[in-house]
């Protein structure tokens, strides 16, 4: 599939930098709060169609589509990707790839053994190395190697351009063993994680100078120690080739040549059916045809999908009477759409005959997608409000949408720092806690975001706490008491010789108020300004907002004096959060009650705002608020309560837009409104996400043995800069805690396995309590192979083997479009 979604640059490169907080979160003890146990987390297998060495034929060339061209070849700069890894995984050494339940597994092509062979005083660290191990230029692999990338990534050397350094920095020294063959690593502080270094090695010609690390490795690689070495990059043919390594001294790969072609997601299927690829992630719509195309080529029957086949047999039949009647005009029209439509259909179903050559293998990606929400501002801020979107969100029901349709399981992800099937997976969701509307309604309400909360006045000062405002209101309010006091007492002095008068202006007043009551009543539906002076009436049945709703008159309504303007304020709010926390379900007495209170008052979708409680008053002619179940946006000062959701536009995003609508449709049931905006691929991460530029947002992250370190960048708590601005580089969510660090930083320098899981659980739950960012779904992995094609497919966790893959009849070499289907 499309890498849409996931960061640029991420794929194994998350390290430490810089991220933001929105506060400490005061929690409960979190260590046990979980949904599941350890032990029934399941992964879902790889698919790749596995086939012994001896079934796969030697030779020809397999094509294997990527998004686009790599930027550079060298994996540890800022803008490598997908791409830099893959054809790295093929030319250079990993000494500890990911096997397929996500562990890291010792590579023997490389390495003998590579233990801890001291813990104190310092941590120290034997590699001993295959001694068949050479670069291609048949230097043996050692200690050089080793001691030029360290110094390349330590840190230490700002000449050397690198995007990451994380477990480099802790290391003291690197020295020559017993022999060429071993090489000790001495750390400075005690780094868990030590066998996520030196993957890929790069040959020390690279890394051990500057501007060949900088510059020389971006294009090019001279010296590989891989099954594979690079031949060539064509821009202009935008490929990448690769042939058989004659130094290489493993398993002899099968293919002769590998070649990588950038291809855009929206073209793979013409470039599946013209036979340029042999290997490429698709997506569901594609992964549709394909099926289709198997099934067809079955039954033998005619095509009952793609260009024309929902055209009726009237439709048909018009068509063909427009193409031979007696008007010219009408009939070359319609000539020419019917000969556009044949040539489409014919086009479709050589594609649709082609496609019958491959297979989609499908699994899980080692990828998970999150809601991220951005706490640096705005209503987000609060961690009430982002608890309230987390519960509101029906997990299940997005995993199902995304995964059901595809055949493959469907479940939600529990944690933020391990997928199903990992030893450290353990579903800590409970530390949240699951979807429940009402509780989601009470955080809104707690938070302040009430029904009607839109509708009143903002405060009048720009600055101070909330406390400071409301003293700034209430004395304002005495002082206008006072002056009208002294007002009425020096209008006394003349109060005799003016009564006539007086009472002749009191009665043109009162006739003028009847008018205007009667007029107000007449236009129920415009009084937005009469709802934020006083209290509701509402049912009698003890449930605010519910129940049949009788619009106030003269005959029924009990007149009471106003109360002032802030205690009104005050009570509406405190009675807002009360009936936002008691919210009763809708029913079918609800739904009558909304149907009586509609025709009984024709107010707008502004005017239904639950509020108050059964037996308070409004003044002669407000407008009766309408039951609970109509929903409305909540609001606080004047301001509704909206989000910025933003999205990727591009062709591979449709099902991430599809969630995103199903997230919007959840938030607005408990009054939380979205703004969805779309915006190209290209910018979506650097000028929206990176830049914090959203309220919501969805993209993935890739899987990693090593959570300790690379979870940290993501979830650490952001530190200031000496500009006064917050230094963000992964957490793009902008929300974090000193505890969680404090767990990270343990668990780094926890040379104990067990523990340190425990630890990253601990870090797990507490990054669920911070509701910054929600796990929903681990990605779908579906990739479309020819059908001949072996080892290759749908990895999932693991790495691929290149050198096993291959096709199990001989296939002729040269260019993949003759070879016949």
């Amino acid at each position: 599939m499309s890498h849409v979604g996931v960061p640029r640059g991420t794929v194994r490169k998350r390290r430490s930098l810089a991220l933001l907080t929105a506060g400490v979160l005061t929690i409960p003890a979190l260590a046990g709060c979980s949904s599941d146990s350890e032990g029934t987390s399941r992964g879902v297998p790889q698919d790749i169609a596995p086939a012994a060495r001896d079934r796969v034929a030697d030779g020809s060339t397999v094509n294997w589509a990527v998004d686009a061209m790599p930027t550079t070849l060298n994996a540890f700069q800022a803008d490598a990707d997908s791409a830099t890894t893959k054809i790295t995984g093929a030319l250079l050494p990993t000494l500890f790839p990911m096997d397929a339940a996500g562990q890291p597994k010792l590579n023997p092509d490389y390495l003998e053994s590579a233990k801890i062979i001291e813990r104190e005083p310092k941590q120290v660290v034997l590699y001993k190395l295959n001694q068949q191990a050479v670069w291609s230029d048949g230097r043996e692999i050692g200690a050089p190697d080793f001691v030029a990338q360290w110094r390349a990534l330590s840190g230490k050397d700002s000449a050397f351009w690198t995007a990451r350094n994380a477990g480099y920095e802790r290391i003291e020294k690197i020295e020559r063993g017993a022999d060429d063959l071993q090489v000790r690593v001495t750390f400075a502080k005690p780094y868990a994680d030590w066998r996520s270094l030196f993957s890929p090695l790069y040959p020390k010609e690279i890394t051990g100078k500057p501007d060949t690390f900088n510059d020389g490795a971006r294009t090019a690689l001279k010296n590989t120690a891989g099954p594979f070495q690079l031949k060539s990059v064509s821009k202009a043919k935008g490929t990448v080739t690769l042939t058989r390594n004659p130094r290489w001294w493993g398993d002899k790969a099968k293919l002769d040549t590998l070649v990588f072609r950038a291809v855009a997601p929206e073209d793979r299927t013409k470039a599946l059916a013209d036979g340029t690829v042999h290997i490429t992630d698709v997506d569901a719509t594609t992964a549709d045809r394909i099926a289709l195309a198997l099934r067809d080529g079955s039954n033998g029957q005619p095509l009952t999908h793609g260009p024309g086949a929902d055209l009726t047999p009237a439709a048909a039949l018009r068509s063909w009477a427009l193409a031979h009647g007696s008007d010219e005009e009408q009939a070359e029209i319609a000539q020419a759409a019917r000969e556009k439509n044949r040539k489409a259909v014919a086009a479709y179903g050589a594609e649709q005959k082609a496609l019958r050559g491959y297979a989609v293998r499908k699994s899980l990606e080692p990828a998970y997608t999150q809601l991220a929400l951005n706490g640096e501002s705005g209503p987000l801020a609060d961690d009430r409000v982002r608890r309230a979107v987390a519960r509101a969100l029906d997990r299940q029901e997005l995993a199902e949408t995304v995964l059901k349709p595809l055949g493959l399981p469907a479940k939600p992800l529990g944690s933020h720092l391990a997928l199903a099937g990992q030893p450290g997976y353990k579903d800590g969701s409970g530390a949240l806690g699951d979807q429940n509307t009402k509780e989601a309604q009470a955080l809104l309400a707690d938070a302040g975001w009430t029904q009607g909360g839109a509708a009143e006045k903002p405060k009048d000062t720009k600055a101070g706490s909330e406390a400071e405002k409301k003293d700034a209101d209430d004395k304002k309010d005495a002082e206008d008491e006072k002056k009208d006091a002294e007002k009425e007492s020096t209008e006394k002095t003349g109060a005799e010789e003016k009564k006539t008068d007086k009472d002749e202006e009191q009665a043109e007043k009162k006739a003028d108020k009847t008018d205007k009551d009667e007029e107000k009543a007449d236009r129920a539906d415009d009084s937005a300004a009469s709802r934020a002076e006083g209290l509701y009436i509402v049912g009698q049945d003890d449930k605010p907002g519910a129940g049949p709703v009788q619009a106030p008159d003269a005959s029924t309504a009990t007149h009471v004096l106003a109360p002032s303007r802030a205690a009104a304020a005050q009570s509406l709010a405190l009675l807002r959060q009360a009936s936002a926390v008691s919210a009763v379900s809708e029913d079918s007495t609800t739904a009558e009650a909304a149907s009586k209170a509609a025709a009984q008052d024709k107010a707008t979708a502004q005017d239904k705002q639950p509020g108050g409680a059964a037996g308070a008053y409004a003044p002669l002619g407000t407008a009766a608020p309408a039951p609970a179940s109509v929903k409305g946006p909540l609001g606080k000062d004047g301001k509704t309560l909206t989000l910025r959701f933003v999205l990727p536009s591009g062709p591979g995003s449709q099902s991430l837009r599809g969630v995103g609508d199903r997230i919007a449709a959840m938030l607005e049931k408990i009054g939380i409104g979205t703004e969805i905006t779309k915006v190209p691929d290209e910018s979506y991460f650097k000028d929206h996400i990176a830049s914090g530029d959203y309220d919501l947002a969805l993209y993935s992250w890739p899987a990693t043995a090593y959570p300790a370190t690379d979870g940290r960048p993501i979830y650490a708590k952001p530190e200031p800069a000496t500009d006064g601005s917050l230094l963000v580089e992964q957490n793009y969510t902008r929300v974090g805690t000193d505890h969680i660090d404090q767990l990270f930083d343990q668990a780094v320098a926890e040379l104990d396995e067990k523990a340190a899981r425990e630890l990253m659980k601990q870090a797990d739950a507490r990054i669920w309590a911070a509701a910054g960012s929600i796990p929903l779904f681990q990605r779908p992995q579906l990739v479309a192979v020819d059908k001949k094609l072996a080892n290759v497919g749908a990895f999932g966790f693991a790495a691929p083997r290149y050198q096993d893959i291959g096709f199990t009849d001989r296939q002729a070499a040269g260019s993949p479009a003759d070879r016949k289907k």
